[in-house]
């Protein structure tokens, strides 16, 4: 008999609605799950009941170690970890930078609520079991499994807020990815990383805050291919000085972005600023990146590293 694992950490998976409407966590993984009988064996680990717009960078380091405790087990087929939709890139991708085992873990939620008469709950949570249990998810690490579609969990993003086929990959139509050897891993929950928002008139006001406030390192959510204005290449240009690092990514939905404008504010300056580029990670993935890579006290070049793991090579394949 197969054997999987189910992760639970709340979101609208695990919701049920009150008398006026309002959706909180409420169900735990054996009621998800029920009585029904099948030919896997699932067994349940409730990590935390929480609307995933609540995770912290603690919440998502305690689902990394449970997943990573689980497949301790050696009899393990898979593990899949319900998880609400507005945060699922980002533990899924933290997971993903550190996953060193062949066997799949399979993230899915719900866009509905499971006491909604048309629930997404059960039906997501049966196909992600499905996926982790298929051949051809070996070796493909973190997965997103969602509305009937598969995703890598690196490039991943939640596209769409109500649609049941919520999530979208930064590359069109499914493809494999080479990935890097998995990071070694260490807590991030201590890490603090904070993403600026770049807008026409944007001033370097929130760059300087963050800083004061401690930031470890910042994402730029910058404008087209990766651009900004001089105000906020100087700001970059004095962060880097202080050995704060500045990740750029862009709040295009989807393409690549390349360091190919200058004029004192574009994506050229920003690199000869000291700024690495995030050119497939959008901003949420980035900051789990940079946190990732800060955590660990024996990186040596955070530059290269960056490049290697925020540029998503796609290869012949599909999920």
């Amino acid at each position: 008999m197969s054997k999987v694992a189910v992760v639970t950490t709340g979101g609208t998976i695990a919701s049920t609605r009150d008398a006026h409407g309002i959706s909180r966590p409420a169900i735990t993984g054996a009621d998800l799950i029920g009585d029904e009988q099948t030919d896997v064996e699932l067994r349940v680990v409730d990590v935390m009941s929480k609307d995933s717009s609540s995770m912290t960078f603690a919440d998502m380091d305690r689902v990394r170690d449970a997943v990573a405790d689980e497949l301790k087990d050696p009899g393990l087929d898979s593990v899949v970890v319900l998880h609400g939709t507005d945060t699922m890139e980002e533990t899924a991708f933290l997971l993903d930078l550190h996953h060193d085992d062949q066997r799949p873990v399979v993230f899915t939620g719900a866009q509905r609520t499971f006491d909604h008469p048309e629930s997404d709950a059960r039906s997501n949570l049966a196909a992600a079991i499905s996926v982790g249990l298929d051949i051809s998810s070996h070796g493909r690490g973190v997965l997103i499994a969602f509305g009937g579609s598969v995703h890598p969990a690196a490039g991943t993003r939640k596209a769409d807020t109500c649609s049941l086929d919520a999530f979208r990959s930064v590359h069109a139509g499914p493809v494999l990815l080479r990935t890097p050897e998995p990071l070694p891993w260490h807590p991030i929950s201590d890490i603090r990383v904070d993403i600026i928002a770049v807008y026409p008139g944007a001033d370097r006001v929130q760059i300087d805050a963050c800083v004061r406030a401690g930031a470890q390192g910042l994402v730029l959510d910058g404008l087209g291919s990766g651009n900004a204005n001089p105000t906020i290449v100087e700001a970059v240009r004095d962060c880097v000085g202080a050995r704060i690092p500045v990740a750029v990514t862009t709040r295009v939905p989807s393409g690549p972005i390349s360091p190919v404008y200058g004029g004192g504010g574009g994506g050229h300056d920003l690199i000869a600023a000291g700024a690495v580029f995030s050119t497939d990670l959008r901003a949420a993935q980035a900051r789990v990146l940079l946190a990732a890579l800060l955590s660990d006290p024996d990186l040596v070049d955070l530059e290269k590293e960056f490049e290697q793991r925020a540029s998503l090579s796609p290869v012949r394949g599909s999920l």
